[in-house]
């Protein structure tokens, strides 16, 4: 099992080998969505591809919240792992699995049944509702599945591991990009196929995982007792997942308000969105699995009192995602036309110059996005939830605006700056929580080399990394 413990070494090693492992398997994770946007696009047409993109603020605002809730539910079996306190981190396992499972069933209820009335409400152009109605009812109805597989995929990563679930990534992607050309391609399903094959493939991730954790991960294997509720543990988890979801969610909520004023400069603006969002995931995975990783590097060396560690890797990482940022923008202005191109297909040239100066800009800005994930992910690490919640309101506040009110007088320019504008204003409060919590890990560095200086030892060294075994 390729397990780590992130307290000990070179931090920006341990960084950059934690993020490859992730960033392959989030390329390929994110390969469900680019599948499926090129598929539909080629072989159902514009309209099905918008009627793709419309539903996706809304997936992003229930998936989102199930993925914070399991990010959140990570940071204390990290924190439990890097003390060494197995017997927490499987009472934290037991409790978050509980939560997730609430989730799960609530994500199930609320998607499948008031997908309708919620496209409804975010203006979906009428010709696009029964193609958008039928790829989220299909793709709700697999919450169990998505819920369940971020999960364990986090659970995993709270352990160090980022490179064994990453062969479960590929193989589902793989079946994912077959199923979706033969449901739409041979069996004629529609959208409502696209939809299925990815709650197929990642039903297929979720078997696959529980395989790794009960063959490959003892440490993992919960007993009687752990699924007794421990209610300090219970309120911790729900405290850090809960808080984390609804993060997520209200950027989304933000992104849905931006869907609406998009919705409303009709079916190429909504396609050239869509196809441009598409490309713009991809190029930012980097810099969010950059964030991702060092949510558990904190989290572990915080658990494990290693005060400077966390303020060197926190640095380093933020070089890191600045130098990856300029190298992604420059890949964009080189090369986002053509990729464009592979979801609309010749003969939609609108659509193309529309979605290319989406891209131009907003990868001119990726470094203050760099900047955000790392920042806020820290702050996640540490336990801290009320900036990154702040930060979570700014970016609604900015999107909202944008959406409700900007687009509809300036047109689609509004639409490209309306990711720039919430960065900027996530990323104040969050930059004063970080000046804030910097201060305190110095403050709490010191006081630990204090008091082991003031213990009297066999030796007169002290080991203020940790010491050999």
């Amino acid at each position: 099992m390729a397990q780590k413990n992130l307290t000990v070494g070179s931090p920006l090693r341990l960084i950059v080998a934690f993020t490859i492992p992730l960033l392959i398997g989030n390329l390929f994770q994110q390969g469900y969505a680019v599948a499926d946007a090129i598929v539909v696009g080629r072989m159902l047409g514009v309209d099905a591809l918008a009627a793709v993109g419309a539903s996706g603020s809304l997936q992003f605002l229930l998936f989102g919240f199930a993925m914070g809730n399991s990010a959140g539910l990570a940071i204390p079996i990290s924190r439990a792992y890097g003390a060494g306190d197995l017997p927490a981190m499987r009472r934290a396992v037991a409790m978050g699995a509980l939560l997730s499972a609430a989730v799960a069933v609530a994500i199930l209820l609320v998607g499948t049944f008031g997908a309708s009335t919620l496209l409804t409400w975010l203006g979906t152009p009428s010709a696009l509702m029964e193609q958008s109605t039928t790829f989220l009812v299909v793709l709700f109805s697999g919450a169990l599945a998505t819920v369940a597989f971020n999960y364990l995929s986090s659970v995993i990563r709270a352990l160090g591991d980022s490179r064994t679930p990453l062969m479960f990534l590929i193989l589902a992607t793989v079946l994912n990009v077959v199923l979706v050309i033969v449901f739409i391609g041979a069996l004629g399903t529609g959208v409502g196929g696209a939809a299925l094959a990815t709650v197929i493939a990642q039903l297929v991730s979720v078997l696959l995982c529980m395989v790794l954790i009960w063959r490959k991960m003892p440490e993992l294997h919960l007993r009687r007792a752990d699924w007794r509720i421990d209610v300090a543990q219970l309120r911790q988890s729900a405290k850090l997942g809960l808080t984390l979801g609804f993060q997520m969610s209200i950027i989304a909520i933000g992104a849905a308000m931006l869907q609406f004023g998009i919705n409303g400069l009709g079916t190429n603006a909504v396609a050239a969105f869509t196809s441009a969002m598409r490309v713009d995931q991809v190029a930012v995975i980097p810099l969010a699995t950059v964030g991702v990783a060092m949510t558990t590097y904190v989290a572990q060396n915080a658990g494990g009192r290693q005060w400077r560690r966390i303020r060197v890797g926190v640095f380093q990482a933020l070089l890191l995602g600045v130098g990856m940022s300029v190298a992604l923008g420059l890949m964009i202005g080189f090369f986002g036309t053509h990729l464009v191109r592979l979801f609309v297909g010749d003969g939609q040239e609108q659509v193309v110059q529309m979605a290319h100066q989406y891209l131009l800009i907003n990868s001119a800005l990726y470094a203050v996005l760099a900047v955000l994930f790392v920042v806020r992910h820290v702050i996640q690490g540490l336990g801290s939830t009320l900036a990154p919640t702040l930060a979570g309101v700014m970016e609604l506040v900015a999107r909202g605006i944008i959406g409700l009110f900007v687009v509809q007088h300036v047109g689609f320019i509004g639409v490209i700056l309306a990711a720039p504008v919430a960065w900027v204003a996530a990323l104040v409060p969050l930059l004063i929580a970080w000046y804030y919590h910097r201060r305190r890990l110095v403050a709490d560095e010191k006081a630990d080399e204090a008091k082991l200086l003031a213990v009297p030892g066999p030796s007169s060294e002290r080991c203020l990394e940790p010491c050999p075994a």
